[in-house]
């Protein structure tokens, strides 16, 4: 059977290749009339520098100003997201009539995209890749590799350039 995407999601990484991922996504959402859902995921911090600033500010005072500042820093993001969509979008507004969601989530980068993926209902993936060299990708590992190998959907790898 022909695959027939309804809702994609669109895992942004505000880099600078971002505006060519969009446009994909919007094509290929265009084409088939679908939604889009714009995901950012904001990474965990490394214990080990948590634990050195909770050690210099006092973890009491580290809680209160995570707590204070998570909601404003998603807010901010979102807010930005949306300028992003609504300037690259701007001579398409049929177009950003398909996003139906802005999300920001904070956790792990691929676990976090999956895990909305099938909350969204996504039946394809967009995502863009760095490009990274093959050593970069034996150590360090890559969003993009860990979504395409445990996806249950389809995956669409848009390069960034180098």
């Amino acid at each position: 059977m022909i695959p027939h995407y309804k809702k994609i999601l669109f895992a942004i990484d505000l880099s600078a290749g971002a505006p060519v991922v969009l446009r994909n996504a919007v094509s290929i959402a265009r084409a088939y009339q679908a939604e889009v859902e714009i995901l950012h995921v904001l990474p965990e911090v490394d214990q080990s520098v948590v634990n050195y600033v909770s050690m210099v500010m006092g973890g009491d005072t580290l809680a209160r100003h995570e707590l204070a500042h998570k909601d404003t820093v998603i807010d901010e993001i979102r807010g930005q997201l949306k300028t992003f969509a609504e300037q690259e979008l701007a001579d398409h507004p049929e177009d950003l009539a398909r996003i139906q969601r802005i999300e920001v989530q904070h956790g792990p980068p691929a676990a976090t995209i999956l895990k909305e993926a099938s909350r969204f209902g996504a039946d394809l993936l967009i995502i863009g890749s760095h490009g990274r060299e093959k050593i970069e990708y034996a150590i360090l590992g890559s969003v993009a590799k860990r979504v395409m190998l445990h996806a249950q959907v389809p995956v669409l790898l848009v390069p960034l350039g180098k």
